[in-house]
């Protein structure tokens, strides 16, 4: 496993699974309630619910009950933390590749 902080580790064992990703798709076109979530997938309510719970974990999903009904919506600000992250791995082998290319280059 990677040597990632705790918040970043969830993170990305929360956008392993293809459903959570469709569902952040989803979300990333705005807020939306549980049962509109459910409507693309042949699962059970009680498993896009536990879909849901590990995206909310993770920190990429805040869920808010109105009444009966649950609405979800993503919060950018997690996805920010992991751009960050891939960004500085991005820029490390940037450079080292760069130093590669001198050395072969002499």
């Amino acid at each position: 496993m990677l040597n990632l902080s705790p918040s970043l580790d969830l993170m990305y064992q929360a956008l392993s699974d293809p459903t959570r990703r469709a569902m952040l798709e989803r979300l990333s076109r705005g807020p939306a309630s549980v049962s509109a979530l459910a409507e693309p997938f042949a699962m059970s309510l009680p498993a896009v619910v536990q879909h849901l719970q590990v995206l909310e974990h993770s920190g990429l999903v805040r869920t808010e009950k109105i009444g009966r009904v649950r609405t979800c919506q993503l919060e950018p600000a997690a996805l920010q933390l992991a751009e960050q992250w891939l960004n500085d791995r991005r820029t490390n082998w940037v450079r080292r590749l760069d130093r590669l290319g001198d050395l072969l280059a002499e």
